[in-house]
């Protein structure tokens, strides 16, 4: 499975952990990376005092390269990017923002950027910014995803053609072959969130996992377009949201309505009728909480059984 992502993290795998909030801390990074992937760090939900307190811990529980996952219009982007520099972390996954903003800084302090795009506009902007590859992903996604609406396999070959950097899909993507479709369709790699949100070293809360497991399709939307698109699970929560947007409420009724901290509340508190609850749409598809040891050795059987069963198939 070595290729362009591998040797761009200096990775086994060409296989990325989403960098979620509430879910991605440094139990969950380091298992991936001793693991053959890219464990990261999520400072979505972290000050900048925590994420410096992540990276230690992470740094001593394994020896592979791992990163962080820093949302650009983050608040508190000024203190988490010094801890980032300070901390001499080598890779960056930057994504909600413009990339020129900080791409060019973490390049003079050594540090690979990678940033996560909706459609191949903004992958071209990525490139044209200089970072070293793209993310590109599609709106099976959970948490928040692009305006565009646009399907993981509809965009990773848009996106292959419009760049020449390595390219990252992610979006629906949580078997081997998953994977080996993303590949076949141009990417190099992949990044699955809900996979790895879904398993023992995730801190997201029991509860929070427990429901996910049980989830079918059709029981995640897309919501909140109005202010930033994210798909959830349907609670009570959001269906106050949907009752809101379906009679026209506009962006400040909507922000009033989530208050501060409702992702945090459901996803990592627990209450799950009055929290923000985001997973992506192959949740369905996982029906057992798996420590991340288990989920990449399954992962890895699964793309190589799907790649000798293509190659042992008669073509048309």
């Amino acid at each position: 499975m070595g290729n362009r992502i591998t040797d761009l993290l200096k990775i086994k795998y060409p296989v990325i952990q989403g960098g979620m909030v509430w879910c991605s801390g440094w139990k969950l990074a380091s298992a991936v990376s001793n693991n053959g992937g890219l464990g990261l760090l999520g400072a979505g939900s972290m000050t900048p005092d925590v994420l410096r307190e992540h990276i230690t811990k992470c740094r001593a529980a394994t020896k592979q390269p791992f990163g962080v996952n820093v949302p650009l219009i983050y608040q508190e982007i000024d203190g988490i990017m010094k801890v980032i520099i300070e901390e001499g972390v080598k890779i960056v996954f930057s994504s909600a923002g413009n990339p020129k903003t900080w791409t060019g800084k973490l390049k003079d302090s050594g540090i690979t950027v990678v940033h996560v795009v909706s459609s191949s506009k903004f992958a071209k902007k990525a490139e044209d910014a200089g970072v070293d590859a793209v993310v590109a992903e599609g709106f099976e996604a959970g948490g928040h995803n692009g305006r565009e609406e646009t399907g993981t396999f509809a965009l990773i070959p848009q996106v292959r053609k419009a760049v020449s950097l390595p390219l990252i899909a992610a979006g629906g993507i949580g078997t081997g072959e998953g994977i080996l479709a993303a590949m076949s369709l141009g990417a190099d790699g992949v990044q699955m969130g809900t996979r790895f949100a879904l398993s023992e070293e995730s801190s997201a809360s029991v509860e929070f996992k427990r429901l996910c497991i049980t989830l079918n399709e059709g029981d995640t939307l897309l919501s909140l377009k109005k202010l930033s698109p994210a798909r959830l699970i349907k609670n009570e929560l959001f269906n106050k949201i949907k009752e809101l947007e379906d009679r026209g409420a506009d962006a400040d009724e909507l922000l009033e309505l989530l208050g501060r901290g409702r992702t945090r509340t459901g996803m990592f508190d627990g209450d799950l009728v009055n929290g923000e609850l985001e997973i992506g749409q192959i949740t369905s598809l996982i029906r057992e909480i798996e420590p991340v040891e288990t989920i990449m050795k399954k992962t890895v059987s699964e793309f190589n059984n799907a790649l000798k069963k293509l190659k042992s198939t008669d073509g048309w």
